[in-house]
């Protein structure tokens, strides 16, 4: 495929994402969502959608930074292979020859094992009331008197994930480097990266960046309330303290890809990070951990990366080897669908790779049409117009219901399910201007939004509840 042609796909598929998560946004009671695909250390594509804040209903912006969690890890895994790479450790050392203290069992885990969470340590100590905002985050102080206790599990036994795991790595870059965990991370890995949206914690965030509110669920509480977001995760900066924007985010994680020109990372660190060190044991779903990295089963739509949660924040971030893209979904909700959404658009790009750009007979069927089942797009791609529900997480599928257009206005349900209305004719009505006004495929009429809205509650005014019909 020539690089126009691949231009084109792309742009085509960028041209539909905001339309199907503006009304995923809509659909799920979102605030908002920040998101940026990446290529190569390059941003593609960037778009915020939704509120910043819903007190002030402030738009997100794409310049708006959010809490991105556990994506920290990824970041302080960078760190770390960048001091081996300088000779300053081994991943293979004891964590207790760079930082005392520690229960002997604990002094003896290995440092890649801590990388990939394989050394058995306390997920979050005694009382994980930080990640709940009752009690501050921890002070190095507490989390050291925290890994003074014997480690839960032995060392390479399974995964396990550890919040402290990370934070005592962020000691050990303390004691290596002579330098504060967030001022040494600053300058020689997010300044290194050429990143200028990202603080490895709240303290260090400029105070002119706009910062993103977060909410928590409108269930139980009968509405969102919002989470302020800007508190300092001190100890546990390592694992859980980055602030960024989706853009930054994505950059970063492109940044990891082996085949990247640009990086602060070599080749050989690169790969080790994304190798496949344990398999969550008691997932439905196979899923694997490297060094900093999550990495999904082997495939053709195989990714790495890394997901986080924090109160009032939920994040994905994936690279898709086969696309040769990262996305990155930022959310400023407790309940926010970073992780199905990135599903959702890796597989939007997947369908424009596998059909191309629309061709122009295709092009002038792109629109949304309404029933009283919902909403359906229909999305022209190479030769055929794929009709969607965008209330689907992931609305491109193997059984994506596929129109072969026949005339201006005529086509066949050629690809669908066989309870659909396989076979049968697909048609627009216009009205006297020419503007499109019905849609049918097969026996059923669709119409736009509004005139679905007035004809259905003049259809059922006089049965809504408390009325006798």
């Amino acid at each position: 495929m020539s690089n126009r042609a691949e231009t084109r796909w792309i742009q085509a598929a960028l041209d539909y994402l905001p339309q199907w998560l503006g009304f995923q946004l809509e659909y799920q009671r979102q605030p908002g969502c920040s998101v940026a695909i990446a290529r190569g250390g390059k941003t593609v594509a960037e778009f915020a959608l939704g509120a910043a804040d819903l007190r002030t209903g402030k738009p997100l912006t794409p310049r708006h930074r959010l809490r991105i969690a556990s994506h920290s890890k990824t970041f302080t895994a960078a760190g770390v292979m960048l001091l081996r790479e300088q000779g300053k450790l081994g991943l293979d050392d004891p964590i207790g020859r760079y930082v005392s203290g520690l229960h002997k069992d604990l002094a003896g885990v290995r440092i890649g094992e801590l990388l990939s969470h394989g050394g058995g340590v306390t997920r979050d100590g005694p009382d994980d009331g930080q990640f709940q905002d009752r009690r501050p985050y921890l002070s190095r102080e507490e989390l050291r008197a925290d890994l003074r206790e014997k480690p839960p599990m032995e060392a390479g036994l399974q995964l396990k994930y550890s919040n402290h795991g990370y934070g005592l790595l962020g000691l050990m870059v303390e004691e290596v480097t002579g330098m504060d965990y967030a001022r040494w991370m600053a300058r020689h890995v997010v300044e290194a990266a050429g990143l200028t949206e990202t603080a490895p914690d709240m303290p260090s965030l400029p105070k002119k960046a706009p910062l993103a509110s977060g909410h928590t669920s409108e269930f139980p509480f009968g509405q969102r309330l919002v989470v302020p977001g800007d508190n300092a995760c001190n100890a546990i900066a390592p694992a859980a303290g980055f602030v960024a924007t989706a853009s930054d985010v994505a950059r970063f994680f492109s940044q990891l890809a082996p085949e990247s020109e640009k990086s602060i990372l070599s080749r050989a660190s690169r790969r080790e990070m994304a190798q496949r060190r344990w398999r969550d044991p008691h997932s439905l779903l196979e899923s694997h951990y490297g060094l900093g990295t999550m990495v999904s089963a082997p495939g053709p739509r195989e990714w790495a990366g890394h997901t986080g949660g924090l109160q009032g924040f939920i994040s994905r971030t994936a690279r898709f080897p086969a696309l040769d893209l990262t996305i990155s979904v930022l959310t400023n909700a407790q309940d926010g669908l970073a992780y199905p959404w990135v599903d959702g658009i890796a597989g939007t790009l997947f369908a424009f790779q596998q059909h191309g750009a629309p061709g122009r007979k295709e092009v002038s069927w792109a629109g949304r049409w309404w029933s009283i089942w919902g909403a359906n797009d229909f999305v022209p791609m190479g030769q055929v117009v794929c009709q969607v529900a965008p209330a689907m997480a992931v609305p491109f599928h193997a059984a994506t219901t596929e129109l072969t257009v026949t005339g201006k206005d005529t086509a066949l349900l050629k690809k669908t399910s066989g309870y659909y209305s396989t076979g049968q004719a697909v048609r627009r009505v216009r009205d006297a201007e020419g503007t499109p006004v019905e849609l049918w495929t097969g026996g059923a009429k669709l119409v736009p939004r509004d005139v679905l809205v007035a004809e259905a509650t003049q259809r059922y005014r006089k049965t809504r509840p408390g009325r006798k019909a």
